[in-house]
């Protein structure tokens, strides 16, 4: 018998929109790229259940062993905005290829360190290879996958990117409690293989190689201005705000900047391409998205630090209770991705940032003497709020934008995004040793007295995104 066939069924699958660059197995295509940004990403929070024993061992202060964090994320940043033009001069399978090989290099110089300089060397090593792969995840993404299935696309790199920091505190932790720290590099080394491997073997060329020209002025201009700005925080932790030294590589940073930022504005062939930022529905979901980011790094760097020198925890216990915020994390990552393309991202966003905003303020109560399951609860509700706000925010920023400047505008939020967290770190760490300073108290008390203070940086963040995400208004038709 003859299937009868549905005329609206034929006339809605004939209207959906195709991939700019359609690929057989899109997922497959993905999945190499999504193991590198996995490791990249776990190794942002990774080191920040270590940093205690570190300071101990490699013989240097708060002020220095965040350097193993904020630069790595410097030089993300310093990355990001060459990331699209180098796409422009190499093609997308030379560059994944290249990036994970470099990382499996810093891996392993972090690895061997018998100091703190080499382990430095390492991970800014590392941040090369993670700044060339974030932004060529949403590229390639963008590019493979049809628009209507760009909510799960974008869901899928979510979880990588808001997963792997929550779940690192808990893989180094149970490392820590068996090996040394070096192990920790170690076990980035075989899953970068299996991705080296992956994208070998699927992942086609999806970009244009133009070989545009090279504007070498500007490509300085962003480093000296993106790492200023976060050298200039960081130094503020052990510096104070107040010094001419602070405040001199700040505001030596913001001219760099501006004028990067009106070189590239007035560029007919600009490294980032600013003027996506007149879509203000782009502009919106950046802001969003770089502040959620900024909430999930400060967090995740005071939290395992508050577990061991707030509450005495040991440092494998600490991966432990770390464990069901992280799986909470993977959990709302995923649905939220989905539920993106079906629901208001307004109501999503909001919601997002509501929970964290309670979660925030559960921690802010807990005390030296607060049961586990008190400090749980408060990580487990952040770990819901703010995943539930970051693909519908990657979402609405990008979808604003059409096939042209989709890649300028994943770069551009990727880049602010790891800026802003590198000095969100830099500021829970200067605030954190002002509130230790301020405490009466000692040891347990004091520690737990700056671990509040630094979380009231991370709350204002929070509510600041929660009013921002008030104004969000229905999705505009693409530019």
């Amino acid at each position: 018998m003859e299937k009868t066939i549905n005329p609206s069924e034929s006339i809605t699958q004939e209207k959906k929109p195709s991939a700019a660059k359609p690929v057989a197995k899109p997922f497959l295509a993905m999945i190499g790229m999504l193991i590198g940004g996995f490791v990249g990403m776990l190794s942002e929070t990774s080191l920040n259940i270590a940093l205690p024993s570190l300071m101990a061992q490699l013989h240097v202060s708060l002020g220095t062993i965040q350097w193993l964090v904020t630069g790595y994320m410097l030089v993300i940043g310093i990355v990001l905005p060459m990331s699209s033009l180098l796409s422009r001069w190499f093609s997308t399978r030379q560059l994944i290829l290249f990036a994970l090989t470099d990382f499996i290099i810093g891996a392993v110089i972090s690895a061997l360190a018998p100091n703190f300089a080499i382990l430095l060397v390492g991970r800014m090593i590392q941040g090369i290879a993670t700044g060339l792969i974030l932004p060529l995840m949403f590229t390639v993404a963008t590019l493979i996958f049809p628009p209507y299935k760009l909510g799960a696309a974008m869901g899928m790199i979510g979880l990588v990117i808001m997963f792997a920091p929550a779940i690192g505190p808990t893989l180094a932790g149970m490392i820590l409690g068996l090996l040394s720290w070096h192990w920790i590099f170690w076990l980035f080394v075989p899953f970068l293989l299996i991705g080296f491997y992956l994208a070998f073997k699927y992942l086609p060329n999806v970009g244009n190689v133009t070989k545009p020209h090279v504007d070498t002025f500007s490509i300085i201009l962003s480093a000296l201005g993106f790492g200023g700005l976060v050298t200039g925080v960081s130094l503020a932790s052990e510096a104070g705000w107040a010094s001419m030294e602070v405040i001199g590589t700040l505001v030596a940073a913001v001219i760099l900047l501006a004028w990067y930022i009106r070189r590239q504005v007035t560029s007919k062939t600009p490294i980032l391409n600013f003027r996506v930022f007149t879509n203000k529905q782009f502009t919106v979901g950046s802001i969003l998205v770089m502040l959620d980011f900024a909430i999930i790094l400060s967090s995740m760097y005071l939290l395992p630090m508050f577990w061991q020198n707030g509450l005495a925890i040991p440092v494998a216990l600490t991966g432990i209770v770390m464990l069901p915020g992280g799986i909470v994390n993977a959990i709302v990552s995923a649905i939220a991705g989905r539920f993106s393309d079906q629901v208001s991202p307004k109501l999503l966003i909001t919601m997002g940032y509501g929970v964290t905003i309670i979660g925030i303020i559960l921690l802010l109560f807990a005390k030296a003497t607060s049961p586990m399951w008190y400090v749980i609860l408060g990580h487990i509700v952040i770990m819901v709020g703010a995943p539930l706000a970051m693909s519908p925010s990657q979402t609405f920023g990008l979808g604003a934008l059409n096939q042209a400047t989709s890649g300028d505008g994943s770069t551009i939020m990727n880049t602010f995004q790891q800026i802003i967290g590198a000095m969100a770190t830099a500021i829970a760490t200067s605030l954190l040793a002002f509130g230790q300073h301020l405490s009466n108290g000692s040891g347990q008390v004091a520690f737990t007295t700056g671990f509040h203070v630094g979380l009231l940086f991370t709350l204002i963040v929070a509510i600041v995104a929660f009013l921002i995400a008030l104004t969000i208004k229905k999705p505009a038709l693409k530019e």
